[in-house]
């Protein structure tokens, strides 16, 4: 009896013992482990040189800290970077605001999710000749981009400044100079690509000119002879493919171009020209 009695108590000690030092090593990886730097994730992110990639670019060393690689892609044709995300050439893109994603998504066949709003870039009427709007003469030459979301909000400004009247019921923001119903100063649109219109301005009355194509062109944005307010619905956004909006790191590009930061960055940066959306 004496001496099972002994193995037994040799076999709890020793069940103890390893008990404790499994404890101990488990603890001690445990330690290690939270000391770890997060494991690190390239993230590929198409977006407009001015200020999109700027952006992007401000915000690199946060999202290194946190685990991120964050890979700015700029295409030159910024018509390219919805296929790039359709094809999986990259993770996200930062270019565009939702009327604009609206227009091109059905006939383009995107299945994109909206996960952040940014910044608003209020559109412009910008002229080399004329010192203000008082100054367009009847049948004045106005530059407006060509593609339907922003060709409407181009008209809409002119509308809100009394240059023109669209004809009731366009609200679907897409509009053409066929849709307008009253234009008491004749003034004759030239449509053209929104990228274009810095170059064709001086041999034009006036154009009204994205401001990511006014800062890219060189143009001074406090220049303008009259533009959107803050209150603008047309905010630049982070676009993904569906389904993705719930990726770790989407969410932490997210909160990183939503930081008091970026808000700052924006304001002292760009002033006027570009306002945060948060």
């Amino acid at each position: 009896m004496f001496k099972k009695k002994g193995l037994f108590s040799v076999s709890v000690v020793s069940v103890i013992l390893a008990s404790l030092l499994a404890g101990c090593g488990s603890g001690t990886s445990a330690s290690e482990s939270s000391s770890q730097p997060p494991k690190e994730v390239t993230l590929k992110v198409g977006a407009a040189p001015v200020p999109h990639a700027e952006i992007l670019e401000f915000i690199k060393p946060k999202l290194k800290e946190n685990g991120v690689q964050l890979e700015v892609i700029v295409l030159d044709d910024e018509g390219q970077l919805n296929p790039s995300l359709k094809d999986g050439q990259i993770d996200a893109n930062f270019f565009q605001h939702v009327p604009y994603l609206d227009s091109v998504s059905a006939e383009k066949g995107f299945d994109f999710a909206v996960t952040t709003k940014v910044h608003v870039e209020p559109i412009g009427f910008y002229s080399q000749k004329l010192g203000s709007k008082d100054e367009l003469k009847e049948g004045a030459k106005i530059g407006i981009p060509n593609n339907p979301s922003n060709e409407y909000r181009a008209l809409v400004l002119l509308q809100q400044q009394g240059l023109i009247k669209l004809k009731d019921g366009i609200n679907n923001y897409e509009a053409t100079p066929k849709d307008i119903a009253e234009n008491p100063k004749k003034l004759e649109f030239i449509e053209t690509e929104a990228a274009t219109l810095p170059r064709v301005l001086p041999d034009l009355d006036g154009a009204v000119i994205n401001t990511n194509v006014v800062l890219e062109a060189k143009l001074d944005p406090n220049s303008a002879l009259f533009r959107e307010d803050k209150d603008s619905p047309y905010a630049n956004v982070i676009a993904v493919r569906k389904g993705d909006e719930n990726r770790e790191e989407i969410k932490k590009l997210d909160a990183a171009l939503q930081s008091a930061e970026v808000k700052k960055f924006i304001e002292e940066k760009y002033g006027v020209a570009v306002v945060p959306a948060f």
